[in-house]
């Protein structure tokens, strides 16, 4: 039951509803004196509605502004002192799989990837909020300067709040997920390949918004173009035209670099599309028209049969010129219809197509269905263990289209982790070596939910992590391509405040009186593999190499993917000269160690000239 006001009418909000539904165009969002943003009239655009001449105003410009902008583009480029541990425990053949599952925010997740991952992911493929009037958004921490950034290492308010509520009623319906997705990518542009692609599934709320957000953030010319998939087989009963279809914008890095490959074609497309009526011995084919829409020669070809002269229809060329068409026409590869009876038509030969793949169109009717992605999460976890899960035929789709082996395929929203489990699955069908790289912040599920009742999960990243498990143990135990090396394993690594003290990035503001206190730089909870990963991020080494572990006199000391890093984190100072010429031994592309580590400054000196001597190619650092 409504509720009384039991206080005056606002007639301010009562006079701005009216003006806005007389001039819906002039409603827009600004920051009012208490900072506070609100829905408000444009007063600018209201005097052009209501005069008969053009209003002098702010000089016009073609730009997507709302309050915030400025603040999200300046923390996508604020700096941020956290690192990636690693969590063996969850994660499945942790020495082995190329694929990563980062749990925290993914606005930190892009940023750590950075120095990594480079340009060197092939696809993107996001299912952010949908911004419907009740989704939750990451609250992002726009006050702090990089200094603070860098010296306190906190990114979350007192609270430790990550997700607000995003509905209409405060206001900022619009600019929080403005702000929220234009940050992220931003930062996931640069991770892409030259002739890399981002996918992003959105519906009709804030469609036109992220399309001028991709245009600004990628450039209007490398847009290759907007996918309509169909999502449910009936509308329900909300709006006056039930949505049944989402958006999946593309966006290319370089267009003229990019390619979409295509579906691969099946059995069912040749059987479907090409024949061999007339047992020609190039084998099967179909027709293609012999005009263009670009000009071209213009004449009238006569079918030989009836004596009937044809032009091509208003506004079309032929493809050919006369003597090529003739011929054609006596090789057999311009036929007059099936029956000889008809206009011209070329034959397309199998044999001869340039392609193994067929070119997608933007109309998806025929690639999975809400209803398929709800079966698969009821079939791996629980019914209704988590809503809205995308299919993974839509997924694989996307795959197959944008990548082809070893590419790596990036998904910041990773919900209940579809996109691993679609890459896992192309995998096996065509023996492949895709990696995938999924971040998912730990959201905590409802306790009254069905992830939390039945499943035990007490967070989204949980269920997204037991849901790839189960599927990998489901897809090794099916009929998969003899070529697939079955790596349905992924490192864990959690988003952690960094392993270093603040006194390692402010050491001026060390107090000298307790100066016995900072001995170590180093976070004493952590450990040394924590170390190694920190070190990783920030060489801009492979995450997913493999590690190994060895003792050179009594040291443990981490070798990563052979010689590509070699790392001890030796604390005990007895780090000798002796020691520093067996580890060069084995010249290292990279080595660092400990300041801690060594024996004395005499040491710590000489460390490079050592190097320098034994393995000159190495270059040496230290924690």
């Amino acid at each position: 039951m409504e509720k009384m006001k039991m206080h005056s009418p606002n007639l301010t909000q009562d006079n701005i509803a009216r003006i806005l539904e007389l001039f819906p165009n002039c409603k827009t969002e600004a920051k009012g004196e208490d900072g506070v943003v609100k829905v408000v009239v444009d007063f600018d655009q209201l005097r052009q509605e209501l005069a008969e001449s053009i209003v002098e105003g702010p000089q016009e410009r073609y730009h997507l502004n709302w309050p915030g902008k400025r603040e999200a583009l300046l923390t996508a480029n604020a700096p941020i002192a956290k690192t990636l541990r690693p969590c063996r425990d969850e994660s499945v053949d942790f020495d082995s799989t190329k694929n990563l599952f980062i749990e925290g925010d993914n606005l930190d997740a892009l940023k750590l990837l950075q120095e990594t991952y480079l340009g060197k992911v092939k696809m993107i493929f996001i299912d952010p909020p949908y911004n419907t009037g009740d989704d939750f958004v990451y609250k992002d921490d726009f006050s702090t300067t990089t200094v603070e950034y860098l010296s306190k290492s906190r990114q979350i308010d007192s609270q430790g709040t990550r997700l607000i509520a995003n509905t209409e009623a405060n206001g900022r319906f619009h600019s929080d997920w403005l702000s929220m997705i234009v940050s992220r990518i931003r930062l996931a542009r640069k991770l892409l390949k030259d002739d890399g692609v981002i996918f992003i599934s959105i519906s009709d709320d804030e469609y036109s918004n992220l399309k001028s957000i991709c245009n600004e953030v990628f450039g209007e010319a490398n847009c290759l173009g907007t996918i309509l998939w169909k999502k449910k087989t009936n509308g329900n009963n909300m709006g006056y035209i039930p949505p049944v279809h989402d958006y999946i914008l593309c966006y290319g890095k370089i267009v003229s670099e990019t390619s979409i490959l295509g579906f691969p074609l099946t059995e069912d497309y040749i059987n479907n599309t090409y024949d061999n009526p007339d047992n020609d011995p190039r084998g099967p084919w179909t027709t293609s028209d012999l005009s263009a829409n670009h000009e071209g020669p213009l004449f009238e070809i006569v079918n030989p049969k009836t004596g009937k002269a044809y032009l091509p229809a208003d506004g079309r060329y032929w493809v050919f010129n006369e003597a090529e068409v003739n011929k054609r026409i006596r090789d057999g590869r311009i036929i007059f219809g099936k029956t000889g009876n008809a206009g011209p038509i070329q034959k397309k030969f199998l044999s001869e197509r340039d392609s193994t793949r067929t070119k997608p169109e933007s109309w998806w009717d025929k690639h999975g269905l809400n209803s398929d992605g709800t079966a698969e999460i009821a079939r791996l976890l629980a019914p209704k263990a988590f809503d809205h899960s995308k299919p993974t035929s839509l997924l694989k789709n996307l795959v197959n289209i944008a990548t082809v082996d070893e590419d790596i395929i990036l998904d910041f929203f990773a919900g209940s982790g579809s996109t691993a489990h679609a890459v896992m699955l192309i995998n096996s069908e065509d023996g492949g070596n895709r990696r995938f790289i999924c971040v998912q912040l730990p959201e905590e599920c409802s306790e009254n939910s069905v992830a939390y009742k039945k499943c035990n999960m007490k967070t989204i990243a949980d269920l997204s992590k037991e849901r790839i498990r189960r599927a990998g143990i489901e897809l090794s135990t099916t009929i998969f391509h003899e070529g697939w090396h079955k790596d349905t394993g992924f490192r864990v690594l959690k988003i952690d405040t960094s392993n270093m003290a603040d006194v390692y990035y402010a050491p001026d503001a060390l107090d000298k009186a307790k100066f016995d206190l900072f001995v170590d730089n180093i976070k004493p909870d952590r450990t040394p593999e924590d170390l190694l990963f920190q070190v990783m991020l920030d060489w801009g080494v492979d995450l997913a190499l493999p590690i190994t572990k060895q003792s050179i006199q009594g040291k443990d000391v981490f070798f990563v993917d052979g010689n590509a890093l070699a790392a001890c984190f030796d604390a005990s100072g007895s780090i000798d000269e002796a020691f520093v010429k067996e580890l060069a031994k084995h010249q290292p592309l990279r080595v660092v160690f400990r300041d801690a580590g060594y024996k004395g400054s005499a040491v710590k000196i000489n460390v490079e000239q050592i190097f320098k001597l034994l393995s000159p190619a190495t270059e040496v650092k230290c924690i």
